[in-house]
């Protein structure tokens, strides 16, 4: 077996607790009235597909939201919309993160996610203690600056070429089964908690 010595982590689900009815719930508050429609736990479609693979621009998205709702959106309005997803940050999960590049971890962060979330995630609002999510993380791979989503292989291929990471020298951390079974294809080690779980200890396991 070989040494672990990159952990790649998710972002939603994983390092933050996501709130998928939370979100659905305030699009339909700004009025989005089928909002489940368009919202998936794990892999978004769409304009928010599009947002997350960096194919539109947040103000792109903004236009569009506001003709797909018949009302007049802002950047305010959908950053309120999308941060439904944001349920909680727990600190077990940030002081782990802490605790794994003491122990000589690189640690990567491998995110579908758009400028709506990365605009309070990389503020300093993110662990309520001054620190943006980069404090935490030796890198982050996010999926509208590729131009790439998970499950897609080749978002992973870009991440392990441009990491320079050995696939069997990576545990990946995530809590979509696809994504996770596209990471295992990769030869990557791969543990999949459940949203919301306490994964820290069970983490090791995998180490």
């Amino acid at each position: 077996m070989n040494e672990i010595k990159t952990i790649v982590f998710d972002l939603g689900g994983v390092v933050v607790t996501i709130d998928h009815d939370e979100a659905v719930r305030r699009f339909k508050e700004i009025g989005l009235a089928d909002a489940e429609q368009h919202l998936d736990p794990y892999t978004q479609s769409g304009i928010f597909g599009d947002l997350e693979r960096g194919l539109i621009t947040a103000s792109t998205f903004v236009q569009q939201l506001s003709k797909l709702t018949g009302r007049h959106q802002s950047f305010e309005s959908c950053l309120y919309a999308w941060l439904g997803y944001r349920k909680e940050v727990p600190q077990r999960n940030l002081d782990l993160l802490i605790k794994l590049r003491a122990e000589g971890y690189r640690l990567v962060l491998l995110s579908n996610t758009n400028p709506f979330m990365m605009n309070w995630a990389l503020s300093k609002e993110f662990d309520g203690k001054g620190h943006p999510l980069s404090y935490y993380f030796d890198s982050l791979v996010l999926s509208y600056e590729h131009k790439m989503m998970k499950p897609d292989p080749n978002f992973f291929y870009e991440m392990l070429k441009e990491e320079d990471i050995w696939p069997k020298e990576a545990l990946f951390v995530d809590d979509g089964p696809r994504n996770v079974a596209a990471a295992s294809q990769m030869g990557m080690r791969t543990f999949c908690p459940e949203n919301g779980a306490d994964w820290t200890k069970e983490i090791y396991k995998y180490l």
